[in-house]
């Protein structure tokens, strides 16, 4: 098993650093009825400092979402490195002309046509509360026989690190 940060600013900087190595994510926010929805989301802001930033349109339904219920849940998978990270905060939506240059990237467009000028353009930001991760340095290979020796033994997997961060 990986060693524990033993800060909290260390476990934050991991949480970061898995953040932005995966970019795109699931966020989650309730629905009027109390279902929770998730939609796949792509990252804008990568120095993260408790703060995540995404585009949307002001009209959508994620967005009418956050506006009556603003806890929402913000999950990574970076299957590549064996990592996943739950973020867990209160979303806010606006749009600052500022904040919205800073975050721009032209791929955006694709979803954005207008760019900036965008009509119904907004942004969320979720500011987390807590967050947890599971990362595990070892090949999916690794994974699937410590798994197996793990279902001979009967001892769970000794897979990787779990750690749970607050902000």
């Amino acid at each position: 098993m990986s060693d524990q940060p033993s800060s909290a600013a260390e476990a934050r900087a991991r949480v970061t650093g898995l953040a932005r190595a995966a970019r795109i994510c699931m966020l989650t926010t309730t629905a009027l009825d109390g279902r929770q929805v998730s939609r796949p989301m792509g990252l804008q802001e990568a120095e993260f400092d408790g703060e995540l930033w995404f585009f949307a349109y002001a009209d959508s339904a994620k967005v009418r979402q956050i506006r009556v219920n603003p806890e929402v849940n913000v999950a990574f998978s970076d299957q590549k490195h064996n990592a996943w990270v739950s973020i867990s905060g209160t979303a806010t939506e606006g749009f600052d002309r500022a904040r919205a240059e800073q975050l721009w990237n032209p791929l955006l467009k694709a979803w954005f046509p207008d760019g900036l000028d965008t009509s119904g353009l907004t942004l969320i930001k979720v500011h987390a509360s807590s967050a947890e991760y599971w990362d595990s340095p070892n090949s999916t290979v690794v994974n699937l026989l410590d798994y197996a020796r793990a279902a001979v033994t009967g001892r769970p997997p000794t897979g990787g690190e779990n750690h749970e961060v607050t902000y």
